[in-house]
This record gives C-alpha cells, structure tokens and sequence, in this order.
C-alpha cells in the first residue's frame, strides 16, 4: 500500500460526510439505535459496533486504519497518552508469577510499570543491555512471556536485533513488544521483522505540532481485540476524537516533516561533533556509532534525536549553557515544529551531580523544523557563555 494513499485516502469516504475535504471531529459520547435488536448487537461486541465513544468512534477510526497501515499490521488502537499503549499492551498477557525481560532504561513510565505497578501482582522483570542475541536467551527463563524492546533507546540509542528477538521469542511462545517512537513506522517496521506489537508516542512525530497527547499500538487483530475488550475499555485509555482529528491533520505532513527533520539533524550533527565544548555525540547513522550496521540494517533513516556529551567540570557551566540558548528551547518531549534539549543533570539534585559520570553531562537535543544554522548559531552563543 503506497505511503501516499494511506496518508491522503484510506479510511476516508467523504460522502458519509457531505463530501468535506477533512473528515470531521465525530464529537459524541454516544450513538443512537434504530431498534432493540441492533442496540442487543451492539453491546454483545462493542468492538463491531458504534455504541459508547470510549469505545469505538467514526474519527478515530479512520485514524486507525491509516496507523495500522503504516504499520503494515492488522488493526490498531490509539491511546490518550503513549504510557496508556505501554500500559495496555503489557497487562492484558501477563499473570501473577510471570517474568518479563526489558531493555534496560526504557522509556520512564514503562520502567514504572515494571518496577512499581507490576511487582505488586507477582510480575517480576529483568533488565539487560539487549544489543546481543545470546542476552535474551541466556536470562529466559521457563517463566518469560513477554520481550520488552526500544529501539533506538531514546537516550543511548542502544539498538536490538530485531529479526533475531522476533524469532528467539517465538521459538519459545513468547510475545514481543517494541516501543518504535524513535523512528515511528515511517522509518522503521517492527511487524514485518516478526515483532508482535509496535506502539509509539503519537504525541511526537504523528501529531507533530506539540499540541495533543496520544500513543497508537499495532499489531494482528486478536491482540488487539484481546486488549481491546481488556486494559482498553476498562481503563478508558482511548483517543478523543478531537485528539484523533490533531493526529489526522498531523499525518498529511509527516513524510515530508520527518525528511526535513532528517537533512537538518544530520547538519547539526558535524557540526556538533566539531566543537571544542563537545566530547562526544551519539547519533544512530552517525559513522561513529558502535551499532552503525544494525542501524542502516533495520531503519531507512535516522532523525531528530540525538545526545552530546558536554565537556563540564561542574553542574553550573552545564545550567548555564542551557539557561543562554535562545531559540532551543527546554522540554521534554520531541517531534514537533520546534527544536528542544534537555540535560540529563535536570533530573539529578545538584548534589548528586558527578562531572566524571558522563550520564550526568548528557545533553538530548531533539532539531525540529528551524533551519540548521539558525540552531547552529544559538547553540555556539550558548557555548560562549559558559566561558564568560
């Protein structure tokens, strides 16, 4: 199915509404019913049926049939936050005395789940590196029923092997999850590699224009029916439909956007990389990064995101650095209009800062739509001042 049509035509019947160009925002909490018969149907399957919006909604799921098709799944589910995919994704296949194996430094309110919510049940988690095969193989355990992946890691970028999880996880019936934010489906498909469910932070790329939080996950129609009747409808995880409606919008763009996003974090990239106040960059198509390879191997591009380390001898040359920038601004996040950073030190008490840990002078830099010497311009003032 070509890029093209999904972005611009599928799900899209614009008879059904008086022949509008942009499908308009179904804004309803519920639907109306003809007869007792249909209504009976209805609640017997929600899933087929338009019956409550917490369920299914006619801009949602037209939203829906595009994201899976990006994908290259079968259906899809859209979230009102990516923590809610996370969440939704993991709790409906997993009992008391199960095991997980997880990436280490996943996303946070994936690690919180894990750490915090799933112990309280009997579900106990293993963190490792994950970049080499015979890792997952070696801490499964009889009780394993679920990989947990992110690649690139949205901090180091660590990647896994993904063909060779998928086909470890399935010689021993094991279900594989990958957080695919970084590079979304555009640039990167889990599914065709033999992952079973892929989800992303759709408040990022999908959406586009910082201005809506949601989280999509794909994968075959029985999971997802599975954590549709499950985690989905109990929870009351789902899109909005004027959220669904933002994330239509921001799909018309988002080939072209993830391009320019592309050419200009690859400029600000060298040019990082060549300034005395910089020590060392992380950038997945770099030709310095360790897993270049796999890289090129599994994802058509990279983009946005990328780490430096800052050459500090204390937390307040780093403070001040960030505190001068004046077009990239602080936030976390990424995938919008607008260029970020955040620096690791943001997340420690000053005490605890520790200049010969190079985690602590990490700075993540996500290039948004500005052009590449406008950036380059405000990151060098920047590294001026830290020597005023």
């Amino acid at each position: 199915m070509e890029l093209s049509y999904i972005l611009n035509e599928l799900g899209e019947n614009h008879a059904d509404y008086f022949n509008a160009v942009a499908p308009p925002i179904i804004q309803t909490s519920n639907f109306l019913f003809e007869d007792v018969d249909s209504m009976r149907a209805a609640f017997a399957d929600e899933s087929s049926a338009y019956l409550y919006s917490r369920g299914l909604n006619p801009t949602v799921d037209i939203l829906r049939q595009k994201l899976a098709a990006l994908d290259g799944a079968e259906d899809a589910l859209v979230f009102n936050s990516g923590a809610s995919a996370i969440f939704c994704s993991v709790l409906p296949f997993v009992k008391a005395g199960d095991h997980i194996i997880s990436v280490k430094a996943p996303y946070t309110w994936a690690q919180r789940l894990f750490d915090a919510i799933l112990p309280r049940f009997g579900v106990s988690t293993t963190y490792i590196d994950g970049d080499n095969i015979d890792e997952w193989e070696q801490y499964t355990q009889p009780n394993t029923v679920m990989y947990y992946l992110e690649s690139p890691n949205s901090w180091s970028y660590m990647l896994q092997d993904l063909p060779a999880v998928a086909a470890l996880a399935k010689s021993k019936n094991i279900l594989t999850i990958i957080d695919n934010s970084y590079c979304t489906p555009i640039y990167q498909q889990p599914i065709a590699m033999g992952i079973d469910l892929s989800l992303q932070s759709a408040t990022k790329y999908i959406g586009g224009h910082s201005d809506c939080v949601s989280g999509v996950l794909a994968g075959k129609k029985q999971l997802l029916d599975k954590i549709f009747h499950s985690e989905y409808m109990t929870t009351g995880a789902g899109c909005t439909p004027f959220h669904a409606w933002l994330l239509l919008r921001g799909l018309r763009t988002i080939d072209i956007r993830l391009k320019r996003v592309s050419d200009t974090t690859k400029k600000v990239v060298q040019w990082i990389k060549a300034q005395p106040e910089v020590e060392s960059v992380q950038f997945c198509f770099d030709e310095d990064f360790p897993q270049l390879a796999l890289a090129k191997k599994q994802m058509k591009d990279a983009f946005g995101l990328f780490t430096f380390t800052i050459r500090a001898n204390d937390v307040i040359a780093i403070e001040k650095f960030c505190n001068a920038l004046k077009h990239i601004r602080m936030a976390v996040s990424w995938g919008g209009h607008e260029s970020l950073i955040i620096p690791r030190c943001a997340v420690l008490p000053r005490s605890s800062f520790d200049a010969t840990n190079d985690k602590h002078r990490w700075l993540r830099m996500y290039v948004g739509l500005e052009d590449a010497d406008y950036l380059c311009r405000d990151l060098r003032q920047a590294f001026d001042t830290m020597h005023a």
